[in-house]
């Protein structure tokens, strides 16, 4: 009678001590299985007395707001933590971006919470510092996806001619070898070339690259790439990004050192003879309008020293902008560009099989003084471009948010 009378007092003391969290580790369970089985990546999550955290990546979504709201409606539906803050920290390559907050009085409390009621920061280092060694379910390590890119260039050199153009259609295979490590090969097959020259007749490789992306203290994000990148340079280069606590303010920094390399077919030929490149510069963002101004001094391929002006606005399915410069050595040059997300916009991933899709998004670059000399930058990774740049700011994300 004895034992039975202390089973059953410590059973009343396991029941009354012990219910909430055995029902957070069972909710917070069960809304990592619900992320992994809708498509998200190097999904993770932990509760602490003070907040719960999630961790999600968004591969099959081109649109990052929706992806971002999709999951978030799962994580609300599944039951948020009472009386504490709920956290989730967006990653690229398991790589920390972005994080999103929200406070519930109520574990049940979520009929009227919306997406857009969440906050959105650059802020991640304490929160991503307390989740990244739990172990994460379905990992992007070592998936491949086959990303076809549409490259349409064009030029006006002739009198008789209103334009020349190159329409290539450039397959790359992209391969996650670690946290924040990608492969990219790329190969260049011409469709249509009308001007461009032999070189541009025969099947080549493009970008070969090899970049790893990472998040410093004070959250710092950068990029390091080397390999072969596009127009004719091969070398290594380093991209910084500093989001200052107004978060609407953020500077730049880059620096490369590149040599000059082409391909004849298989064949690359190139110059051992390397030349560095830098930029600096800081960047305004302005919320209503979705549009950043940014203002650079930097240092182009005949190490012409200038000043670069840019203006891009953002939508969901385009950002469209406008720059201006001025180098010595050069007349002032300026013009437009563009960048259009391209159907399908779903990609849906199976396992390990490689995924063959559209890239996110083409674009186009209108050289309005005609500068054939000066001004010459590369792109590191294929990706890089005006609306991949923007794919991870917070205003961005909460406006797209906001209508989801």
């Amino acid at each position: 009678m004895q034992t039975r009378h202390w089973v059953v007092i410590l059973s009343a003391w396991v029941f009354l001590l012990c219910p909430h969290g055995v029902k957070g580790q069972t909710s917070g369970n069960a809304i990592v299985d619900k992320l992994v089985i809708m498509g998200y990546e190097n999904v993770r999550w932990i509760e602490t007395p003070a907040e719960r955290i999630y961790t999600i990546e968004s591969t099959e979504e081109k649109r990052i707001g929706k992806g971002i709201a999709t999951a978030l409606k799962a994580i609300q539906n599944g039951g948020l933590p009472s009386d504490k803050l709920c956290r989730v920290i967006v990653t690229d390559n398991n790589i920390p971006q972005v994080e999103l907050t929200y406070y519930s009085k109520s574990e049940n409390d979520t009929t009227n919470i919306r997406p857009g009621d969440w906050d959105v920061s650059y802020d991640v280092t304490d929160s991503w510092n307390k989740v990244k060694h739990v172990k994460k379910k379905n990992s992007s390590l070592f998936k491949v996806d086959v990303v076809i890119y549409p490259q349409l260039s064009y030029m006006n050199m002739i009198i008789t001619q209103i334009y020349q153009w190159l329409f290539d259609l450039s397959p790359a295979v992209e391969v996650s070898l670690w946290p924040g490590g990608k492969l990219t090969g790329m190969l260049k097959i011409p469709v249509y070339n009308d001007g461009y020259g032999i070189l541009e007749d025969k099947v080549h490789p493009g970008h070969l690259t090899i970049s790893q992306r990472f998040c410093l203290p004070y959250n710092i994000k950068g990029k390091v790439t080397v390999g072969y990148f596009n127009n004719d340079r091969w070398g290594g280069d380093l991209q910084l990004f500093y989001p200052f606590p107004d978060q609407r303010f953020s500077a730049t920094a880059r620096i490369s050192y590149v040599g000059i390399g082409y391909w004849y077919g298989f064949r690359l030929h190139y110059d051992n003879k390397m030349t560095t490149t830098w930029s600096i510069g800081g960047n305004f963002y302005w919320p209503k309008y979705n549009t950043q101004f940014s203002l650079r001094a930097q240092q182009f391929f005949l190490k012409e020293k200038g000043v670069v002006f840019e203006m891009i606005r953002h939508f969901r399915y385009a950002s469209v902008g406008f720059y201006a410069e001025k180098a010595e050595h050069a007349k002032m040059n300026g013009g437009f560009r563009f960048q259009i997300l391209l159907p399908a916009y779903k990609m849906k991933r199976r396992g390990y099989i490689p995924r063959v899709n559209i890239s996110n998004n083409m674009g186009l670059i209108y050289n309005a003084n005609n500068e054939r000399k000066y001004y010459k930058e590369f792109k590191a990774e294929v990706s890089d471009n005006i609306m991949e740049r923007n794919r991870y700011n917070p205003y961005f994300i909460k406006s797209e948010l906001e209508n989801y």
